[in-house]
């Protein structure tokens, strides 16, 4: 789907705001309500815009370590690499999971209540998935920067 100036408006006020109701984006992006509205379920139906969430301060609901896991599996073949991702998916405390290049070929970020929580996790679950043969963690101290939005400067009609 090729993306214009109204729909660049459009994602950067959902991104910003996702409960904004029709009307409000409409007269946000300087469109009417009906058009606007078409734009927004053919920006769903492409899958542009994959769903609505509310973001969750994980320290107030008690996940307060974050976790990011270098795995390294023993075999590259399509059934160890199937079984690898069908287990990752499967699992709450994984939050993102990316296939590397480099040291580690998958990096999982992991959010758990607290230390004791990430060492049962990693000894009852990580260390079991099939195929993983190293396993590198690096704790999150703090947040420096931690965004959601995406920058959508490339798009027809962003300033600069």
């Amino acid at each position: 789907m090729k993306l214009d100036n109204l729909d660049r408006r459009i994602l950067t006020a959902l991104q910003r705001d996702g409960r904004l109701s029709n009307v409000q984006l409409s007269e946000e992006v300087g469109l009417s309500p009906s058009p606007c509205l078409r734009r927004v379920r053919l920006l769903e139906r492409s899958g542009i815009i994959r769903g609505y969430r509310a973001e969750l301060d994980r320290a107030g609901v008690g996940l307060g370590l974050t976790v990011f896991v270098g795995i390294k599996v023993g075999q590259h073949d399509d059934e160890a690499d199937s079984a690898f991702r069908g287990a990752v998916a499967d699992l709450p405390e994984v939050v993102a999971c990316y296939l590397l290049s480099g040291e580690s070929d998958f990096l999982l970020q992991v959010v758990v209540p607290d230390l004791p929580a990430y060492e049962r996790f990693l000894r009852g679950t990580l260390l079991k998935l099939p195929g993983v043969i190293d396993i590198r963690s690096n704790f999150a101290i703090s947040t420096v920067k931690r965004e959601t939005a995406l920058s959508l400067a490339h798009l027809p009609g962003a300033a600069g």
